[in-house]
């Protein structure tokens, strides 16, 4: 198939897709021309190989030997260093974030905010790390690198050099969802556990937009777990749920009487098995981290709120 075609790679995939339908989630994934058999263990891993080549033979396409890699635990695949424990941040990225010098202009900031974009399920509360970056970018065409970039800066490259390993759920498992909200942006990790250990899956942060920055504590909350729902929509199609809280997010979520915007989260979040639990003693020291800085609305202030609307409600209704 010709390169440069507007169709030509999304074609290409749907063929791929096609041909190893059998295999894909199995013993294989594929990204276009990216293509990983994977075996459970190491006396599969050549049946796994046969399998795969018994395709391309059937259909025609051919590898490049150069560019393949047999017999191996780990590799890269989609930018990540992908084992049997889990995923890993690319070395190559993480050396050259290392070695790279404070930024002097608008086009250096730019450049270390799209690497740090393409970490980011690495950074818990990313937007928050980042937030001095941003600020930097907003004031024009100069920036203006000061003390609060620079720390931003050297905590970052401290924090991914020993960036946390991403465990992979297994089939139908219970996930587990820590959120935090801050002033400036909504966070939240994904875990799983395993030998009553929990370890990160995934973490997502997103900055506000001036009119959040606005809603009530209780409210960010509510869009921490719609936007983590939204981003992560497969794992909350394919597993269990559990959300850990001192919110009491199903109470609001039930009863949203007065915002117009819960009742569409409230919506948007029934089609999921998702189970809302206080939160307790963490487990782990990566979720541990992520929690310290916990900035979530009292218990005590959400059931307030939560008065103050019905109240609000019964009189609406009585009028």
């Amino acid at each position: 198939m010709p390169f440069g075609l507007k169709n030509a790679g999304a074609t290409y995939q749907r063929l791929v897709n096609k041909m190893f339908a059998r295999q894909i989630g199995r013993n294989m994934e594929v990204y276009v021309d990216d293509m990983l058999t994977k075996s459970v263990t190491a006396d599969r891993h050549a049946d796994d190989l046969r399998e795969t080549f018994d395709v391309l033979v059937k259909y025609g396409m051919k590898l490049n030997p150069a560019k393949c890699v047999f017999g191996v635990p780990s590799g890269r695949f989609l930018g990540y260093q992908v084992h049997q424990r889990g995923i890993e941040v690319n070395p190559e990225k993480i050396q050259a974030l290392a070695k790279m010098v404070s930024p002097k202009t608008l086009k250096d900031v730019q450049k270390l905010t799209g690497c740090l974009a393409s970490l980011s399920r690495f950074i818990a509360k990313s937007t928050d790390r980042c937030l001095p970056f941003f600020k930097a970018l907003k004031k024009g065409k100069g920036i203006e690198w000061n003390e609060d970039c620079e720390k931003a800066f050297q905590a970052l490259k401290d924090y991914l050099g020993r960036a946390p390993l991403l465990s992979k759920p297994e089939t139908a498992e219970t996930l587990y969802i820590y959120l935090s909200v801050s002033e400036a942006a909504t966070s939240s990790v994904l875990v799983r556990q395993e030998d009553g250990i929990q370890k990160p899956v995934y973490y997502t942060s997103k900055a506000l937009l001036p009119a959040e920055t606005r809603y009530s504590p209780v409210e960010k909350v509510a869009l921490a777990l719609i936007t983590v729902a939204r981003k992560l929509r497969p794992y909350f199609q394919a597993h269990r749920i559990r959300v850990y809280t001192n919110c009491p997010l199903k109470l609001i979520l039930q009863k949203p009487e007065v915002s117009g915007r819960l009742t569409k989260w409230a919506i948007e979040l029934s089609e999921f098995d998702v189970e809302y639990l206080p939160r307790t003693a963490i487990k782990a020291q990566a979720v541990a981290d992520f929690v310290v800085e916990f900035t979530e609305p009292s218990i005590e202030v959400a059931r307030m709120m939560v008065e103050q609307n019905k109240k609000i409600f019964k009189w609406q209704t009585s009028r």
